[in-house]
């Protein structure tokens, strides 16, 4: 573990400190904040993609973590999900893995220890995982990205964690990140995908028992490489987010009603941004959007004005080429940390809210 601290002042109220990092496995690609270990404190989890591998950092507690812990996935890790699939209580780990154009399925096996992984083909070079419950069953289900196939895949839960082939749809070129969120209030979660290829946003509806429509793409900025999908403005409707490497911007897109979005507004954020999260950091019931930015080795945090628009960045140092963010209150003080995955230091850090 290594500790620093540099404090960036200039936002009231959401003053950040740079201040640990951890050793993970080579080139870790995604991160995620979940506690598996069902001790209320969230762990760390990151996919590294030159390792073949996942690390667990388990919190000790005040938003410390242990050594890592290292699982085998497929090959090419690139994205990472922690979620309960197989109804035990426990948060598994679900991996998309770009290089054998597969999923590896984790199962926790209690107290934070996972099982050697159980694989499921995709289309070409997943990049990216989500995991949700398209078909209303109760059982979440698996969601890629494939870039390399320009297209999503879906694998249905069939229970106890078993997954079926996929089945796949259409999305806009190189898409590189998938979420999977109710976007016009039917109750089914629908697929929003970022295509880096196109520079655009498909959207493709629910149209009931875990089938979806052919897509509709939106503009974006140009090279999204992340999107994230909440309300920045109040409506009660889930509104787009993305992450535009080739412009080193943010694009929002509000939801202009039954799923249908808005041209995208533009803000400027550090250079060559992979990754967007949109959660609230300064307790204002406003989401924020913050951004891991590779070229610039920084986070920017963008805080929410009203009505979804927002300030200018403000940046926080972090590792060598942060590729991944995550937003979680890993010290218990109910103030939300920044934990982003640094793709040339092999390591996380972690910028906590004081």
């Amino acid at each position: 573990m290594n500790v620093f601290y540099e404090n960036h002042n200039g936002m009231s109220n959401n003053t950040f400190i740079t201040a640990f990092t951890y050793t993970t496995g080579s080139g870790p690609a995604s991160v995620a904040v979940v506690d598996v270990n069902n001790d209320n404190k969230p762990d760390i989890i990151t996919a590294n993609n030159a390792a073949n591998t996942v690390s667990v950092l388990l919190n000790d507690g005040t938003g410390t973590f242990s050594a890592q812990t290292t699982y085998a996935t497929g090959s090419g890790p690139y994205s990472v999900a922690v979620v309960d699939v197989n109804n035990d209580n426990k948060p598994d780990i679900v991996t998309a893995n770009n290089a054998a154009n597969t999923v590896s399925v984790l199962f926790n096996r209690g107290n934070g220890t996972f099982s050697a992984p159980i694989t499921y083909a995709t289309g070409t070079n997943p990049q990216s995982v989500a995991v949700a419950d398209v078909n209303n069953d109760n059982k979440p289900d698996i969601v890629t990205a494939n870039y390399g196939a320009n297209n999503v895949s879906v694998l249905f839960n069939r229970g106890n964690g078993t997954f079926s082939a996929q089945t796949t749809y259409a999305t806009g070129t190189r898409p590189y990140s998938v979420a999977v969120v109710d976007v016009n209030n039917d109750n089914k979660p629908d697929i929003v995908t970022a295509n880096y290829g196109t520079s655009t946003v498909s959207v493709l509806l629910n149209v009931g028992t875990g089938t979806f429509s052919a897509q509709t793409t939106y503009a974006t900025g140009s090279g999204p490489f992340s999107v994230a999908v909440a309300d920045v403005n109040n409506d009660n409707k889930p509104d787009i987010v993305t992450a535009n490497y080739g412009t080193s911007t943010v694009s929002v897109l509000l939801n202009a009603d039954n799923g249908t979005f808005s041209a995208q507004i533009a803000y400027a954020t550090g250079t060559d941004p992979k990754s967007v999260a949109v959660v609230d950091v300064n307790n204002d019931n406003k989401p924020d959007i913050i951004t891991a930015n590779y070229g610039a080795n920084t986070v920017s945090v963008l805080l929410n004005v009203g009505t979804g628009t927002f300030s200018a960045q403000t940046t926080y140092a972090t590792g060598s080429y942060p590729v991944s963010v995550a937003v979680a209150d890993v010290n218990n003080d109910n103030k939300p940390d920044i934990v982003t995955s640094n793709f040339g230091a092999n390591s996380v850090g972690i910028t906590l809210h004081c």
